[in-house]
């Protein structure tokens, strides 16, 4: 059960799909730089992708070479995969739209902690949300790969940056089992979601579900 937003001392977003509308972009990168290797693996990579969101780039570039294209120079890849994927991204991300209602939801929660906990690279978001001036809006710090989620989410709670009540926002099953994992409530928002299974996933789940921030800052107001 979803408690009032107020009621929260922090509020974990993850990003693509969730603060920016970057699931297409990282989407189509994933395709363009698995390309090289055939249609079929590219889009073997996509599915794999789409169906593991929130799970970062370099184990998603691993499962690639090692499952998909079974390669046995793995690591002889890996550092071009990524640097094609990281150039084929980074634009798309300046330009991808924010999701309506961030900073009134801000407003509206002065006194709450907020933070990015992503799968997406941590010096690139870093870089992406001080150049569109999101970062001022996470006090408590943005976070993300090479780190995997819930191991950010267990440091950052063992070093008290997550503390109390805490509401993750995610759009992926993985969003959900390290939220759950962690013992933070969950909203799942599924405006620009691309996890396909998220009915049969969640329909045994007491999940929240909403379009997006501005629609569950909307439903906060009319309680």
């Amino acid at each position: 059960m979803l408690r009032p937003l107020a009621d929260y001392r922090c509020l974990v977003f993850d990003c693509d799909g969730v603060v920016l509308d970057s699931n297409a972009v990282k989407t189509r990168a994933f395709h363009q730089v698995a390309l090289p290797f055939g249609a079929a693996a590219a889009q073997a990579f996509v599915d794999y992708h789409q169906a593991n969101g929130g799970i970062s780039r370099y184990r998603k570039f691993e499962y690639f070479l090692r499952e998909i294209v079974r390669t046995s120079d793995v690591q002889d890849h890996l550092p071009d995969l990524l640097d094609r994927y990281a150039s084929a991204v980074r634009e798309g991300l300046l330009e991808c739209a924010v999701a309506p209602g961030l900073r009134e939801m801000r407003e509206h929660l002065p006194q709450s902690r907020w933070l990015i906990v992503s799968g997406g690279d941590e010096a690139e978001l870093r870089e992406v949300f001080a150049v569109r001036g999101l970062d001022a809006l996470f006090d408590g710090g943005i976070f993300g790969s090479p780190t995997p989620k819930d191991r950010i989410l267990a440091r950052e709670q063992a070093a008290g940056n997550i503390t109390g009540l805490s509401l993750f926002l995610g759009d992926s099953r993985f969003d959900h089992q390290c939220a759950e994992a962690a013992g933070l409530d969950f909203v799942f928002l599924d405006g620009w979601s691309e996890f396909h299974d998220a009915p049969s996933y969640f329909a045994d789940k007491p999940v929240t579900w909403c379009r997006d921030i501005q629609a569950l800052l909307e439903a906060e107001t009319e309680r």
